[in-house]
C-alpha cells in the first residue's frame, strides 16, 4: 500500500481538480450566459461553472503551501463575485487550522466522497470484454448520445437543467480517455476520464449503464479498457472519487483500486 502524503494527496485532487477547470474553460466558450470562469491560486484552482452545477468548486489548495485566512478571504470573493456559494474541497491532509478556520467562518458539509487511486502499468493485461459484447474508442460525434446514457442512468425520470449534456464536453478535451459498449450493434454504456500529464494522473469519470443493460460486466469491461489507455499513455496512478459503499466503489475495488482518504466539500452562501 502507498503512503499518502500531502504531496501524493495533491496528485490526486488533480483527478477533481483539472476536469472542473477544463469543463469551466469549455463553458466559457460554448456557454458564455452562464460566466463560468476558472483561477489558479494557492496552489490549486477556483472554479466556477454556473449556478446549481454539480461543477465549479476550489479544488487543490493548501496542499505545496499554507492556506490561510487571507487566502479565504479570496476565494469567498471570487464565488461572491459570481453571485455562487463558496465550496471548497478539504482531505485529511491538510492542517487542523485550516478545518477549525472554515468552521469559524460557518461553512457546512455539502459532500463527503472517497478518494481511490491505483497504480498503472503499461504491462499489465486484463481480460476479455463480456461475449456479446463490443468495447470501443469512443468517438467524438458521439458524445451526445454517451452524454444522455449517463443522464437516463443517474435519472430515469429527466436530468435537472444543470446536468443535461454533462458529459460533453469532455469528448472535445485534450488527454480525454472515452470508451463505448455496444450490445447488437447499440452503444448501451460508456465510460470517460481525462489524462493529466502535469501529475501524472488519470480522472476516472464520466461512466453509466442503461438500466436493462446492467449486470453484465460492461462497466468492469469499460474501467479496464481506460485503465490500459491511461497506462499506455504513461499515467501512474488513476483516481477516482465516488460516495462511499456505491456501485462504483465496489467496482474500482474489484480493480484493485484503495481508497487513499476521504474527502469533504464544504459551502457557505455568502
Amino acid at each position: 500500500m502507498q503512503f499518502v502524503d500531502k504531496v501524493l494527496a495533491r496528485r490526486f485532487e488533480s483527478g477533481e481538480e483539472m476536469p472542473q477547470v477544463f469543463y469551466a474553460r469549455a463553458f466559457h466558450q460554448t456557454r458564455p450566459e452562464i460566466g463560468a470562469a476558472e483561477e489558479e491560486f494557492c496552489g490549486g484552482h477556483m472554479i466556477f461553472a454556473g449556478l446549481e452545477s454539480p461543477i465549479g468548486r476550489a479544488t487543490g489548495m493548501g496542499l505545496d503551501r499554507p492556506f490561510t485566512a487571507e487566502d479565504l478571504d479570496r476565494v469567498e470573493e471570487f464565488y461572491r463575485s459570481h453571485k455562487a456559494p463558496s465550496q471548497v474541497d478539504l482531505c485529511p491532509l491538510h492542517e487542523a487550522a485550516v478545518f477549525e478556520m472554515f468552521k469559524e467562518r460557518g461553512y457546512g458539509i455539502a459532500e463527503l466522497n472517497n478518494v481511490l487511486y491505483r497504480r498503472l502499468d503499461a504491462k499489465e493485461e486484463f481480460p476479455p470484454a463480456p461475449d456479446g459484447c463490443e468495447i470501443r474508442r469512443g468517438l467524438r460525434e458521439e458524445a451526445e448520445a454517451a452524454s444522455a446514457i449517463v443522464e437516463r442512468a443517474f435519472f430515469p425520470d429527466g436530468a435537472p437543467e444543470a446536468f443535461r449534456g454533462l458529459l460533453t464536453p469532455l469528448y472535445q478535451m485534450e488527454g480525454a480517455v472515452t470508451f463505448t459498449a455496444s450490445v447488437e450493434g447499440k452503444m448501451v454504456a460508456c465510460g470517460a476520464g481525462l489524462i493529466i500529464p502535469e501529475h501524472g494522473t488519470f480522472a476516472v469519470c464520466g461512466a453509466g449503464t442503461l438500466t436493462e443493460f446492467r449486470g453484465r460486466g460492461l462497466q468492469t469491461a469499460l474501467l479496464r479498457a481506460r485503465l490500459a489507455a491511461a497506462a499506455a499513455s504513461g499515467s501512474e496512478y488513476a483516481v477516482m472519487v465516488t460516495q462511499g459503499g456505491t456501485t462504483s466503489q465496489r467496482n474500482c475495488e474489484r480493480l484493485g483500486f484503495q481508497v487513499a482518504y476521504s474527502k469533504v466539500t464544504v459551502i457557505k452562501n455568502l
